[in-house]
């Protein structure tokens, strides 16, 4: 058994910028694995791919991350555009990869599965409902809330979201998930909701204006650490949450975990690429000086 099993399709991306254009390795379960590769939990990511990329894989066992594989015929291609606000992006799908399947999964043990989906038929609802007999869920809900219709991605509503969500324990999105979600613009009513539908710990983001945390019928507010330089804002949100969810399976409380996660969200914008450096924190969750 593991601490935290990821599951999630690594993408291959094509990342355009107002300065560049930069071809690479993407996806929720890309960006969350790579903080791992310097944080003391035992960690599995299970992905699906097509064969001709599995130099992702490579790379990834090479940084000491355990991987598992589902072969795929294609791997998911995403072309991500950014604006000169890079908490803004146009998003195209270029090519689809095939979804997980409950006969390959089954035999996984974790305390922790954190689940990416891209897209919404990645991980069936049955597949949750499997994985949460066995482990504590935590749900990155974007896949779910979009649509591709010629190649392009639009929003949508998650018709089996109430069905679904009584089996996450944390749930992560950003504001506008989370009012798409809801329906509610009153994103601490929308929280509530969320929580209505059982989801114990509601975690939403808001790029540069921060974040909060719902639990246990209180907000805690996490405040954003503005980065030296912004490269690269890809994949923020899944560094956030691999530094959220290894702080609380190390037993840190709502307020420090959240900090601590989004201090290293913002060290990942710095740099191209998923965030490899060295991570040490303080007692408050902030990140020291000597993390590259």
């Amino acid at each position: 058994m593991v601490d935290i099993c990821c599951i999630g399709h690594i993408t291959s991306d094509k990342v355009v910028t107002t300065s560049s254009i930069m071809h690479m390795a993407g996806g929720t379960a890309y960006y969350f694995s790579y903080p791992f590769c310097n944080l003391d939990v035992s960690y599995l990511l299970v992905t699906a791919l097509a064969a001709k990329e599995m130099n992702f894989v490579t790379n990834l066992r090479s940084h000491g991350i355990e991987v598992l594989v589902q072969q795929s015929k294609h791997t998911v291609n995403f072309e991500n555009i950014y604006s000169e606000n890079q908490d803004h992006r146009t998003q195209n799908v270029l090519q689809q990869a095939d979804s997980f399947t409950e006969e390959f999964l089954f035999p996984i043990q974790a305390q922790i599965f954190h689940l990416g989906p891209l897209l919404p038929d990645d991980i069936p609802v049955s597949l949750i409902k499997m994985l949460s007999a066995k482990a504590r869920i935590s749900l990155d809900v974007q896949g779910y809330l979009r649509e591709v219709i010629d190649k392009k991605v639009y929003p949508r509503d998650w018709p089996e979201k109430i069905e679904a969500l009584q089996y996450i324990d944390i749930l992560k999105a950003d504001e506008g998930e989370l009012i798409a979600l809801t329906g509610c613009e009153d994103v601490r009513k929308a929280a509530r909701i969320v929580a209505d539908w059982g989801v114990k710990e509601v975690v939403i983001t808001n790029g540069s204006q921060g974040s909060f945390i719902f639990y246990g019928d209180v907000f805690y507010t996490i405040p954003a650490f503005p980065p030296k330089i912004i490269v690269d804002a890809t994949g923020c949100g899944d560094t956030y949450m691999a530094g959220y969810l290894y702080q609380r399976i190390k037993g840190a409380g709502v307020q420090q975990a959240g900090i601590f996660a989004a201090d290293l969200a913002s060290r990942k914008m710095e740099f191209a690429g998923p965030f490899n450096g060295a991570i040490i924190a303080d007692e408050t969750g902030r990140l020291l000086p000597a993390v590259g």
